[in-house]
């Protein structure tokens, strides 16, 4: 289908039944759950924001809310044109993966990547092996899935560790940033413990840090820009912490940057979001190396979107773009991805 005809049936942004399925973090809490671990589950400020977006562009909004309500919704056989997918699941490396896999199986449209991707990229070794098989720069790294491995890495100090499968900068602190032998069997052994699950320990990469946002899919994704992320006196040093971003307004600092090497890690980032398959919208984070060279870090399909707080609609807000017009452009590529082919 052409564009002028998907405009003509559906209109730029037409009448249409939409879910919102969501992790809402205070019911978590309320069910006994620890502040950390629902950590990137969205406030309701967040669903708030996307639904009066969505009714701004005409949509008439369904709140559901998490997997197990979706799965009631589904019996019940109401009726959805698509659904606007930010659940982020509580369990396994699959558990971004698990309403995306859910809605397919009953031939329902969503928004954001798909179950593949999203489990892939849940992985940041798996998914820091595939930038390496392309030639992409990324630091050199290893996972590891016990104490008895540790004896066995064999990369350059300092190094960096953090859970394989979280978001949110979980897992990450100071002791993160590793320059010996010691404190690298200590802080793994203490993240294996907390976290369960693997480690990733990577070379630390010592230059400015970059979070990309990125609209679309294959060769209709594009840019929104660089945003550099500069910690202040006060921050956790050196590393972007859970703590910093927890207090990002006291220690972090958020600029928009245009000058080459922003520009050269922006190509950087839409290489690997092409590569990996991801979709509609999300950010990657590209730190660079002691040479100067843009690094890929890690890359977030399902990137939150809280209107204040969240790093994609932050650098929206400081291009001018409005969390409003943000998820316009969401829906845009949404939309024309999903009924375009039709």
């Amino acid at each position: 289908m052409q564009m002028q005809q998907f405009l003509l049936l559906y209109g730029e942004f037409g009448f249409m039944i939409v879910g919102l399925t969501y992790d809402l973090k205070s019911e978590y809490l309320a069910m006994g759950y620890d502040k950390e671990i629902v950590a990137e589950f969205d406030r309701e400020d967040t669903i708030d924001g996307i639904e009066d977006a969505l009714k701004i562009l005409g949509k008439q909004v369904v709140r559901i809310g998490n997997i197990k309500k979706l799965v009631k919704f589904l019996n019940d056989g109401q009726h959805l044109d698509y659904v606007f997918n930010i659940c982020e699941g509580l369990y396994g490396f699959g558990r971004e993966a698990q309403v995306p896999a859910l809605l397919e199986a009953y031939n329902i449209p969503y928004v954001f990547s798909d179950p593949l991707v999203l489990s892939l990229t849940l992985h940041k070794g798996l998914t820091k092996s595939i930038i390496r098989d392309a030639k992409l720069p990324t630091a050199d790294f290893c996972v590891v899935n016990d104490e008895t491995e540790i004896e066995n890495i064999k990369l350059t100090y300092p190094l960096f560790a953090k859970p394989v499968a979280e978001g949110t900068s979980k897992g990450i602190t100071p002791a993160s940033k590793i320059e010996s032998s010691q404190q690298l069997e200590k802080t793994i052994i203490a993240l294996l413990k907390k976290f369960e699950q693997p480690v990733l320990v990577e070379e630390y990469l010592p230059g400015r840090e970059f979070t990309i946002g990125i609209i679309g899919a294959g060769k209709e994704a594009y840019s929104l820009g660089a945003m550099e992320v500069l910690l202040k006196a006060k921050a956790d040093s050196d590393v972007y912490s859970f703590g910093n971003k927890e207090n990002y307004e006291e220690v972090v600092e958020y600029k928009v940057s245009e000058d080459d090497l922003a520009q050269h890690s922006i190509e950087l980032a839409l290489k690997v979001w092409k590569l990996l398959g991801c979709r509609d919208a999300g950010r990657v984070d590209i730190r660079v190396d002691k040479n100067g060279i843009p690094n890929f870090i890690e890359v977030n399909p399902l990137a939150g979107l809280n209107p204040t707080h969240s790093d994609l609609p932050i650098l929206c807000r400081l291009k001018g773009i409005s969390f409003n017009e943000l998820i316009k452009k969401i829906i845009y590529a949404a939309e024309n991805r999903i009924f375009a082919k039709k």
